[in-house]
């Protein structure tokens, strides 16, 4: 297993945990982790987009003009697509763009992104993240004693003091650990976890 530092939020070690190696020790295969954050970006579109065909178009389905006669070119009802106003053709209608993975896989990814972050030394276990006030300079000073930017923070617990000190600063994110997701991981350069958090994380994704 490997042994990680636990540090207080002076950036000072307070202790070690261990952590297992089929969750932070993993074969890291790229082609599963794109088709994971694919999946979960695919599922945050709305999929609203609509138009109306011919057949929608309010309007009267009467000829404009007769056939002959009139020395202008020959037309249908005022719908047709090609007339301002008209039905749009193959326009797009409301879908799903959802694509489904299946919970293995999905769990599979997740491994490999915390081992992504292990092995690349961006991930910091904290023994606690309890802020004295609700102060975003206070947050601010935490983030600058580890000297890290763009970070993902996974607590186990509403922290309202954290939240609120932090929701002002637009490259930190703040997740519960049941909300833990490989898009975020994988989107922020840096995790930091709750010392609490951790044995959570490794009872929900072993193998």
């Amino acid at each position: 297993m490997a042994v990680i530092d636990v540090y207080n939020l002076n950036k000072e070690k307070v202790s070690q945990i261990e952590l297992r190696d089929d969750i932070f020790n993993v074969a890291i295969k790229k082609h599963l982790l794109h088709e994971v954050i694919t999946s979960q970006l695919l599922q945050r579109r709305a999929g609203s987009a609509s138009v109306k065909g011919r057949s929608e178009v309010r309007g009267s389905g009467r000829k404009l003009w007769r056939q002959k006669g009139t020395g202008r070119a020959r037309v249908g009802a005022a719908s047709s697509p090609t007339r301002r106003g008209g039905g749009v053709v193959f326009g797009p209608v409301p879908r799903s763009y959802s694509r489904k993975v299946s919970r293995k896989v999905r769990r599979s990814a997740l491994r490999m992104a915390l081992t992504d972050k292990l092995q690349n030394d961006r991930l910091v276990v904290v023994q606690d993240f309890d802020l004295p006030e609700i102060k975003t300079r206070k947050f601010l000073e935490v983030m600058e004693e580890f000297q890290v930017r763009k970070a993902l923070i996974v607590t186990d617990e509403k922290n309202e003091r954290l939240e609120k000190s932090s929701r002002n600063v637009p490259w930190v994110k703040i997740l519960r650990c049941e909300g833990l997701n490989t898009y975020d991981l994988i989107r922020h350069e840096h995790l930091f976890m709750v010392q609490s958090v951790v044995p959570k994380i490794q009872e929900a994704l072993v193998p």
